[in-house]
């Protein structure tokens, strides 16, 4: 009799793990996602990637708890992508992950698309910007990639426009983990990648939630090569990466994490804030996105600013 033991199933081992995660995941989760459909989601990339299933099983864990915190989907719907580079897994936030977690704050649209060979294209910056897109019979590998965002009751958008030869450039310079990059593997992950730098750019401008600042900073560890956890409302950076180049091992960042605005700080601010709102210099919108592009703004905050009225023009007679 042959003493040699059938090999084990790689799925249905990790489904096993996914069972008794699930607990865990339920408590990180927002309350309109569950559990039960993480796991699935995860499983069902765990078993349609060879990779995927070569990596570390707590590196997988890992990233699918990352996603779970930013209330993130991964695999199908794009929200977010468990990435393998080699033997570890990372979870990397895909533009309709940012797109969502913008909607989910209130505070913001944000929305990113892609140009191709026969499509309608126009747009225009400065003081009356606009952006013009009539798709057609596209073709090809995409021209351009864009971007907008609009605050809340705010007149203008944010636009940007980015070239197929920009967004190569970008990824030539900041790309930290040579040919394994996931924009390398597929000319749909390549324009994933570049809507996603193209909305990064609009992000700066739009108020961020700590989810929102979480997934960027997450994103970015992703793109240096790094693994992040989050921990509380901070990311860490918690793996060096390593220079293609000279193959030196870089520093581990610092945590990539905007800070809250305290009450302290919130109550010296305010007066200068409502006498800019008063006078017509600024909006409570402009206010709004100006602080929130360096700090994180609560709730109870935001409707402060936004609560200061703009006294009546009274025409002279």
């Amino acid at each position: 009799m042959s003493n040699i033991q059938p090999a084990a199933n790689p799925v249905a081992a990790f489904s096993r793990t996914l069972e008794r995660m699930k607990p865990q995941m339920a408590l990180a989760l927002p309350k309109h996602m569950s559990a039960d459909r993480m796991a699935r989601l995860a499983l069902t990339a765990f078993s349609t990637s060879k990779q995927l299933q070569a990596c570390k099983t707590d590196s997988i864990l890992a990233s699918l708890m990352t996603a779970t915190q930013l209330g993130l989907e991964p695999g199908i719907n794009g929200q977010g992508y468990l990435i393998p580079y080699k033997d570890t897994c990372t979870f990397v936030p895909g533009w309709k992950g940012l797109v969502d977690l913008v909607s989910r704050a209130g505070r913001a649209t944000v929305w990113t698309g892609a140009v191709y060979h026969g499509d309608k294209f126009d747009y225009q910056l400065g003081d009356e910007p606009f952006c013009r897109h009539k798709p057609g019979d596209s073709e090809g590998d995409f021209t351009h990639v864009y971007a907008i965002g609009r605050v809340k009751d705010a007149q203008m958008p944010v636009i940007e426009v980015w070239t197929r030869g920009k967004v190569r450039k970008h990824l030539d310079q900041y790309n930290k983990v040579g040919g394994r990059h996931y924009a390398l593997a597929s000319e749909s992950n390549f324009e994933m990648y570049a809507r996603k730098v193209a909305l990064l750019q609009v992000l700066k401008y739009m108020p961020a939630s700590i989810e929102l600042a979480n997934a960027i900073a997450v994103s970015h560890a992703a793109e240096a090569g790094q693994g992040a956890v989050i921990e509380g409302d901070f990311v860490t950076i918690n793996t060096e990466s390593v220079d293609q180049d000279t193959g030196e091992i870089t520093q581990p960042q610092k945590p990539a994490q905007k800070p809250e605005y305290t009450d302290e700080q919130f109550a010296k601010s305010l007066p200068g804030w409502r006498g800019l709102i008063e006078s017509g210099k600024k909006t409570a919108e402009q206010i709004i996105a100006m602080v929130s592009s360096k700090a994180v703004l609560t709730e109870e905050q935001v409707a402060m600013v936004m609560a200061t009225e703009v006294p009546e023009t009274i025409d002279a007679e």
